[in-house]
């Protein structure tokens, strides 16, 4: 069975990890995948992980291989105009235009989607921004620490009362935001068989950061109030909730319909006589002695380790999960009989583990097993696909090389 996007040729003209990470999906559907960088290779390609604090001689950068697997990488300096010609004639000959490069510069290097749709009205183009093609902030630069994680409201919720607001990891607005480029893309795709001419898919991360959040923000767009902070010491189901263990680590009960799970919860932490006791004998009560109830969870939990309660809560049929470290979370044995952590073997580094692609699929392989490109691997290859001659390739990839 061929590839769902076999014969797709997309161009990605991005940095960083949003529009990237569409790209590399795509990729593992089957698209051809041209990534153009800086003749310099951009910042994410470089970010070894003893640069984030690692202590680790890993040399390369294992996000920007995650982002970028499966595809051939083109260096243009696009101050000169031979490349921006060049850019504009490998754009040409392709189904997408993958980007989240701001507008004003799609504009000066003539790959802007008006520009494009005139030239070619079969072309999807694809757009990543932090706010959206219109409005004050259509030109404004982002990441989705500022856009996606602070601007929403995002970044006020997730901590309890008397603590500092949380702080973003990296990658979590921008994967998300991946995800809807993809469809949005595929989308289009399936639209043009038709007969439909190309369209522009625009993502922006401020949206998606109120997408993530569709819960509370339906709230809020009804109340027109914040959410309540979620508080652990007083929350309104303490079987829903978070708890320190022996060894200070923590356990998170999720039993969110509490009445069907009380008693057999009671049992298995050895207090069989909390199920019939009057204080807590339904979901209103406990909410109404919530505090009183915390105060007895946290003496039970912290008198075992945290092994020693996975052992326990795990012969019951209830719903909570260890709170693991992620050096433990991905040596997880029901991640790796999943195949969330495929193996890379890239050529000059070695054999490396990477984060597979979100979904599986019964008749396309998604291994995810491709390494990134090595900057600028296929710059000849491209120019001359896009017919560009010799002397003008000898050009560009010289002037790439400086």
């Amino acid at each position: 069975m061929s590839a769902p996007l076999a014969g797709i040729r997309v161009v990605e003209l991005a940095s960083f990890v949003a529009a990237p990470a569409a790209g590399a999906l795509l990729a593992d559907l089957g698209a051809e995948v041209i990534k153009v960088e800086v003749p310099w290779g951009e910042i994410y390609r470089h970010s070894l992980p003893r640069y984030a604090g690692y202590e680790s001689d890993f040399g390369l950068s294992p996000h920007f291989q995650m982002d970028n697997r499966g595809k051939r990488s083109v260096a243009l300096d696009l101050a000169l105009p031979e490349a921006v010609t060049a850019l504009q004639r490998i754009v040409a000959g392709a189904d997408v235009m993958l980007t989240n490069m701001l507008p004003a510069r799609l504009e000066k290097y003539g790959v802007d989607a008006e520009s494009l749709h005139r030239r070619h009205p079969a072309l999807i183009v694809a757009r990543l921004s932090g706010y959206g093609p219109v409005g004050p902030e259509a030109d404004s630069p982002a990441f989705d620490y500022s856009t996606y994680w602070a601007r929403t409201g995002l970044m006020d919720l997730p901590h309890e009362p008397d603590a500092p607001p949380a702080f973003q990891r990296p990658g979590m607005g921008d994967h998300s935001a991946s995800l809807a480029l993809v469809v949005g893309v595929l989308s289009a795709l399936r639209q043009r068989e038709r007969g439909r001419p190309g369209q522009v898919i625009d993502v922006s991360l401020q949206h998606i950061g109120f997408y993530i959040e569709g819960n509370d923000a339906a709230m809020t767009l009804v109340t027109g109030q914040t959410p309540p902070r979620h508080d652990r010491r007083q929350p309104r189901n303490p079987l829903w909730n978070h708890y320190p263990t022996a060894d200070d680590r923590w356990l998170f009960l999720v039993m969110i319909e509490s009445d069907r799970y009380w008693s057999e919860f009671a049992r298995a932490i050895g207090r069989p006589e909390l199920a019939a006791d009057e204080r807590f004998a339904g979901a209103i009560v406990r909410y109404q002695n919530s505090a009183e109830l915390v105060r007895l969870l946290d003496g039970v939990f912290t008198s075992k380790p945290l092994a020693e309660w996975t052992e326990i809560l795990s012969r019951h049929r209830l719903i909570w999960s260890p709170v693991l470290t992620l050096a433990e979370a991905v040596e997880d044995e029901q991640a790796k009989a999943f195949g969330s952590f495929p193996s890379v073997k890239h050529p000059s580094h070695g054999e490396f583990r990477t984060v597979a692609p979100p979904l599986q699929m019964s008749g396309h392989p998604m291994d995810a097993a491709a390494p990134a490109p090595d900057l600028a691997a296929d710059t000849e290859a491209v120019l001359r696909e896009a017919g560009l001659s010799e002397d003008e390739m000898a050009l560009l990839v010289s002037a790439a090389s400086r």
